[in-house]
């Protein structure tokens, strides 16, 4: 009754308030004469059509449109290939750059001139600047805070060393290189003073993260590679970014002795921040160090802080991105604190400002002025000189301070690697005129090339230096001559990996002194900065080491950050040389409505392994049926050793495995069985359909050999006989992987109650 009441109520009130609405204006309409222009006009002379249409031409060119379109484009053009790229082994930042010189007048703009001229017409121009500039502040606080100073005290020495050989050298040989280029390349009106020491600046910057998010890539965090390279370009960023500053100054000022006033200022600036401000916002830290505590107000006055240092900085002359950089560095040295601040920030800046910014660089790199062979030969001469001063006085300088030659040419090949920080100088030399068109593109063109080589460089000095370290690592590593039986958990879910060491457990507890059990995890993001993924690798492992330690189990872990999660795990599995993987199920995002299908399809568009596997019919007809994931089915395909797939209903043990027997290729399913009595004393149920273990003697031999094992442990079932409403009293049923496709055609009922399941490709 009261629905009724509700309905009623609600018709006659919008009924009786809209026909009231109605009437007035139908009345007031009549005060138009005089007032307002062919109002007498008939309505049925209005060609409504083409009002719609001219007002949708209209709303389509206003400027919010075309802000909001070039923002979607971006976006989806910057992903796109940050994702090709990032499949290639490079890192994302590749892919948004290359993104945004397509999207500039190189590519879009020379072949597709009015689709170019609508989407990026030159009055919007101004706004993608703003609104890049911006991200550029937000992502500058990032790096500012992610600079972690207490790593520069450990090896301050050796890192200061190779450090400012990796600028000194590099920015000597700028110098010298703008002696050859200055006539002919250097825009009017601009010293030579100003363009050597802008060259030079151009060919010192490393991209610090960049160089981080390769260094967790390659699982280099920890070694001592990894933290000697981190060390040297913490302390390279604060130096270059320094130098920076003092150059702005010079080139605004005109000359050095000029300049003295705003450097002076500057050094004002910088002892305010460190003095003044920073043992504030410590204060702060120590105060307000959780989420519950870091309200919005407090948020409201790092953001304020923020801008006043971008805001004095420009005003200074030495640029706001300096500002925020400094703004960052200050803040609180609690891990804790600078984690929830990343977080605020840093994914809005990555994903959206940082796409606009790469675009905008776009937009200004006009590869096409390079129209000659003599272009092209400077180009490759600026080129030259950069991985030589970079790399070359990094890895002597290294070298000299007593690492290795593999350690000092990697570091020589990480230091080198400029990406985004590269891209953030030359804009500030380009918008101050120093730079001109051709020179611009030059060194666009050479910081995508030095980024894109420090991959491959990597893997030559690992391949080059293989066979000198390679004994010493297998004797470091592997102690125990005897052969070990070796198994990898790979997890998503932490509370569905700490359901796995119990699974592990149960097979390999009594023999543990002849078993490695590793978990992996894999975090499905490449973008991870080092406080996340320390943050990240602790939470993912906690669950796991609780359990672990409860049951006496030792585990060894591996914390990895990929956007190719099945990669990174395929390359463990090789490397590890393990004998079982065990991975978890998970769900597919692109399943259940017609657009997550068409997303699916393009996904594997974009990627060629899947296509191919797609239209040669390698993805099993599993899939049609959306038992398992497509991580799943593509790590079942590919993986060179079996593979367990574990489907986790509440799993608590097994002291009761139920085994469905289809046919003699699962015969290897009674080497699981004997596992699982040794180690743990399981009861086996085998649930054979067909009478297979009557007609096969292989199987009656094997079953009297588990009997003799421990004693009742195995009994046989005949599947037609048996009352598949009590197999939920099973703790796990363990199958092969022909046989689970066997039970899901079957599409049986009782398929839906059964208890947890480990699916066993051989």
């Amino acid at each position: 009754m009261s629905k009724i009441r509700n309905i009623l109520f609600y018709v006659l009130t919008i009924s009786g308030f809209g026909a009231l609405m109605f009437f007035i204006i139908r009345h007031g309409g009549q005060m138009e004469a005089g007032k307002v222009e062919g109002a007498a006009v008939s309505l049925s002379n209005i060609h409504f059509f083409d009002q719609f249409l001219v007002t949708m031409h209209h709303n389509l060119h206003h400027p919010l449109s075309i802000l909001l379109l070039q923002i979607i484009t971006i976006v989806f053009v910057s992903r796109t290939f940050g994702y090709i790229f990032n499949k290639m082994g490079q890192p994302t930042v590749i892919g948004e750059i290359v993104a945004g010189i397509i999207l500039g007048p190189s590519l879009l703009g020379m072949w597709f001139p009015e689709y170019s001229l609508f989407l990026f017409p030159k009055t919007s121009l101004p706004n993608l600047q703003f609104f890049s500039q911006m991200g550029l502040i937000l992502f500058m606080f990032v790096i500012g805070m992610e600079l972690d100073l207490k790593i520069l005290k450990n090896k301050a020495q050796d890192a200061i060393v190779i450090s400012h050989s990796s600028i000194i050298v590099p920015y000597t040989l700028g110098v010298l290189l703008s002696y050859f280029l200055y006539a002919e390349f250097a825009p009017k009106n601009i010293s030579f003073l100003s363009f050597s020491l802008f060259i030079g600046i151009s060919m010192s910057i490393t991209a610090f993260p960049v160089l981080a998010r390769i260094i967790q890539e390659r699982g280099l965090t920890r070694t001592k590679l990894g933290t000697i390279a981190i060390t040297c370009a913490a302390a390279d960023d604060i130096t270059a970014w320094c130098i920076l500053a003092a150059v702005i100054a010079i080139v605004k000022a005109g000359s050095f002795m000029s300049s003295i006033f705003t450097i002076l200022m500057a050094l004002g600036y910088v002892v305010v921040m460190l003095k003044l401000i920073q043992p504030f916002l410590k204060r702060l830290g120590e105060v307000y160090y959780s989420k519950e505590s870091l309200s919005l107000g407090i948020v409201a006055l790092i953001l304020g802080v923020l801008l006043i240092s971008a805001f004095t900085t420009e005003v200074i002359g030495i640029h706001a991105l300096f500002g925020a950089f400094m703004a960052g560095v200050v803040m609180p040295q609690s891990t804790s604190f600078r984690k929830i601040l990343i977080e605020k920030v840093e994914y809005i800046s990555l994903s959206l400002f940082l796409p606009l910014f790469f675009v905008f660089t776009g937009l200004r790199t006009q590869i096409g002025l390079l129209n000659d062979v003599h272009l092209w030969l400077v180009c490759g001469a600026v080129i030259g000189v950069a991985i030589l001063g970079k790399f070359g006085g990094s890895s002597l300088a290294a070298r000299f301070v007593g690492q290795s030659w593999k350690e000092s040419l990697s570091i020589g090949a990480l230091m080198n690697t400029r990406g985004l920080m590269e891209l953030i100088v030359l804009n500030i030399g380009y918008d101050l005129g120093v730079l001109s068109a051709e020179m611009f593109a030059m060194l666009v063109l050479m910081a995508l090339l030095t980024t894109f080589m420090t991959g491959p460089i990597l893997d030559l000095i690992n391949w080059a230096f293989k066979d000198k370290t390679s004994g010493a690592e297998d004797k470091s590593e592997d102690t125990n001559l005897s052969p070990r039986y070796k198994v990898l958990m790979s997890f998503g879910n932490p509370q569905s990996g700490k359901k796995m060491v119990r699974l592990a457990h149960a097979f390999t507890n009594k023999t543990l002194n002849n078993t490695d059990v590793t978990a992996l995890h894999v975090s499905p993001s490449s973008d991870i900065n080092l406080y996340e993924a320390a943050e990240f690798e602790k939470e993912s492992f906690r669950p796991l080491k609780v359990e672990a330690n409860k049951l006496r189990f030792p585990i060894r872990t591996i914390f990895k950050s990929s956007n190719d999660i099945n990669s990174e795990i395929l390359e463990t599995v090789n490397k590890g040389q393990f004998d079982l993987m065990i991975i978890g199920v998970g769900q597919s995002i692109f399943e259940g409505t017609f657009l997550g299908k068409l997303v699916g399809f393009t996904a594997k568009a974009l990627n060629p392994e899947k296509l191919i596997s797609k239209l040669s019919g390698k993805e099993t007809l599993l899939e049609k049926h959306k038992v398992l994931d497509e991580r799943s089915l593509e790590l079942i395909n590919d993986s060179p050793i079996p593979v367990g797939v574990f489907i986790d209903k509440d799993f608590r043990s097994c002291d009761h495995v139920m085994i469905p027997i289809f046919g003699i290729g699962d015969f290897f399913m009674l080497l699981y069985a004997k596992q699982l009595i040794r180690n743990n004393n399981s009861t086996i149920t085998l649930l054979d359909f067909g009478h297979v273990m009557q007609s096969h003697t292989e199987f009656k031999d094997e079953v009297n050999s588990l009997s003799n094992l421990l004693p009742n442990s195995v009994s046989i079932v005949d599947a037609a006989q048996y009352n598949f409403e009590s197999i939920t009293e099973a703790d796990l049923i363990a199958i092969s992987f022909e046989g689970w496709k066997k039970v899901i055609h079957s599409k049986d009922g009782w398929v839906s109650s059964i208890p947890s399941v480990l699916i066993i490709r051989p």
